[in-house]
């Protein structure tokens, strides 16, 4: 299957961020951003979004990046800075470039924005499986 089309399989699959409302907006080998708006139902008693909403978004271009190579890559350590809060109704995007990649682990940093404001930074390491993603 091409790089390019695995995350939208993926995304098909994937019923959790399905309800985020996360969407495939640039995709292509080594390189994903998505997107979201921030609805109601995802803030914290303080009337901020949750730490977790960056966090998957951030999470999911990692692991739709992660996969464009081609194989089954699984993540093994994730961190994520939060610098901003975020508010319901803002759109957020992550961005996410492998950094380095060999045969068994890639290195990846996702810049999560608001618009051109960096809200969070999030790095993750994937172990990359000898499994070929399939049509």
């Amino acid at each position: 299957m091409q790089g390019d089309k695995i995350p939208h399989k993926m995304l098909s699959l994937d019923p959790f961020s399905t309800w985020m409302g996360i969407e495939i907006l640039e995709c292509e080998v080594g390189r994903c951003k998505i997107g979201m708006k921030i609805r109601k139902e995802m803030l914290n008693s303080m009337g901020k979004a949750h730490g977790g909403i960056s966090y998957t978004l951030a999470d999911t271009a990692f692991g739709f990046t992660a996969n464009t190579h081609g194989k089954y890559a699984v993540s093994i350590e994730t961190s994520i800075n939060h610098i901003e809060a975020l508010e319901e109704g803002d759109y957020l995007t992550a961005d996410c470039v492998v950094e380095k990649v060999n045969n068994k682990l890639g290195f990846n940093i996702i810049e999560v924005k608001r618009g051109d404001e960096l809200v969070a930074l999030f790095k993750g390491v994937v172990y990359r499986t000898q499994k070929d993603w399939e049509e």
